[in-house]
């Protein structure tokens, strides 16, 4: 089940159609692609950093992966997250699932996004208007992951 935390962006169509390369089981791929706003919280997004801990990520995201795997009955998984400078519009990140049901990729998918929208130990800045910002996640981001039986680590930010 690949993992990759990237600078470059990523071609949703070439992800997908790598994946599902010669698995005629496949019957269902569920994706989520999110993007750069440029707005959060009622104040303008002129960029965001994205930074992250190099191999602890890739073992966070590995580990998280995996229990879906024990959870659903997936095929396989891709995660590719972005990190580094980035501008409203840009791809951020890319979940997708491969399973022979819709039912088990649209769950495992959502389950793998609620964990990185909380848990994975990335951290994001937002440039704008007023200067420079850590974003927290959301207590909605919380409530997601703990309906999966997970608590939000939120670790701190790098200073």
């Amino acid at each position: 089940m690949p993992v990759r935390v990237q600078t470059q962006d990523f071609d949703l169509g070439a992800e997908v159609a790598a994946l599902r390369a010669g698995r005629p089981g496949v019957g269902a791929v569920a994706a989520f692609v999110g993007t750069v706003r440029d707005i959060n919280d009622g104040a303008g997004v002129s960029a965001m950093e994205l930074e992250h801990y190099p191999g602890m990520t890739e073992k966070a995201l590995d580990d998280i992966v995996a229990e879906a795997g024990r959870r659903w009955q997936i095929i396989d998984a891709l995660v590719i997250h972005r990190v580094g400078p980035l501008q409203p519009m840009d791809q951020i990140v890319l979940v997708a699932v491969l399973s022979a049901h819709r039912g088990e990729a649209f769950a495992a998918c959502e389950f793998i996004m609620d964990y990185l929208k909380t848990a994975a130990p990335f951290w994001k800045k937002e440039h704008g208007a007023a200067g420079a910002r850590w974003v927290d996640a959301r207590e909605s981001d919380d409530r997601a992951l703990a309906k999966w039986g997970i608590a939000s680590s939120n670790a701190g930010k790098p200073e």
